[in-house]
């Protein structure tokens, strides 16, 4: 069984967007500078615990009243980059999709609808004036979406094992190498199978992708996964090679070599998402 935690878990992993503080205009270009000075910027466990801290007043906060003006900073070539939050938006964003996740008398019991009612008044109202913002952030949780493996190879693979801190597997890969690796497994893709989910999925992150600067830097972390899987599951886990080795035996003809790397691809991940729903 997966190792037992201290750590608060949301079992969700993350694909994020770190840009160059060039991409942001005046005023908020000086925000993120002062703020990627501070000695200590919070972490994924602050996010997840302010978050959590809103469901547990009568009625709860379904999403937060104010927008976040923390990000999560990385340095790439000596060029600071920041992952805003937008925890707000990101909100409104997976209150929409609770209702394909919840049966309705559990997502009542968690959210009345009075709550959802007003969340969803107050997100129609930003988006008018605000219509082309976008998240910096996506979030999937008890898997990580085939798609998003698309974007990255096997040796951008950082895997930290447990030691006096939680494990860490993570992927971090330039835009424009993302970009590309899109292109091509489109091309491939819509030139070898009929199109069906996975491709209008890349079409989607794709089309995601380009909305940042050409600088930045793509991440893909498993997040609160690693807490749903042992510790051999993690160290053998290849998901982008498996991803990359059947787009490339797609290109190649190999229909049966496509095949058996799917087929690992979905024994890995049905067995995470199957504790879902365990005792």
């Amino acid at each position: 069984m997966p190792a037992l935690s201290s750590v608060l878990v949301p079992y969700a992993a993350y694909l994020r967007v770190y840009e160059p503080l060039a991409a942001f205009p005046e005023p908020e270009r000086s925000h993120w500078a002062r703020y990627a000075r501070r000695e200590r910027n919070p972490t994924a466990q602050d996010e997840l615990r302010r978050s959590l801290a809103d469901l547990l007043p009568t009625p709860p906060v379904a999403v937060p009243v104010h927008e976040s003006g923390d990000a999560f900073v990385t340095e790439v070539d000596g060029v600071v980059c920041v992952c805003p939050w937008r925890t707000r938006l990101r909100g409104w964003l997976a209150l929409e999709e609770l209702a394909e996740q919840l049966p309705a008398p559990l997502l009542d019991a968690v959210l009345p609808p009075v709550v959802r009612g007003q969340a969803a008044a107050d997100y129609e109202q930003w988006r008018e004036r605000n219509p082309d913002a976008r998240p910096w952030i996506r979030t999937a949780v008890w898997q990580v979406p085939v798609r998003w493996f698309v974007l990255f190879s096997d040796e951008e693979r950082e895997y930290e094992p447990a030691g006096p801190a939680a494990a860490r597997l993570r992927y971090r890969t330039p835009m424009v190498q993302a970009r590309r690796r899109v292109a091509r497994s489109l091309k491939t893709l819509r030139e070898t199978i009929d199109e069906g989910p996975l491709t209008e999925g890349l079409v989607d992150v794709g089309r995601w992708l380009e909305e940042f600067h050409p600088r930045s830097l793509v991440e893909l972390d498993y997040g609160g996964l690693v807490h749903a899987l042992t510790g051999p599951q993690l160290a053998e886990d290849r998901s982008a090679a498996d991803v990359a080795e059947g787009i490339a035996a797609l290109q190649a003809g190999d229909s049966e070599g496509a095949g058996e790397a799917y087929a690992r691809l979905v024994e890995r991940w049905r067995a995470v998402r199957d504790l879902q729903f365990a005792n």
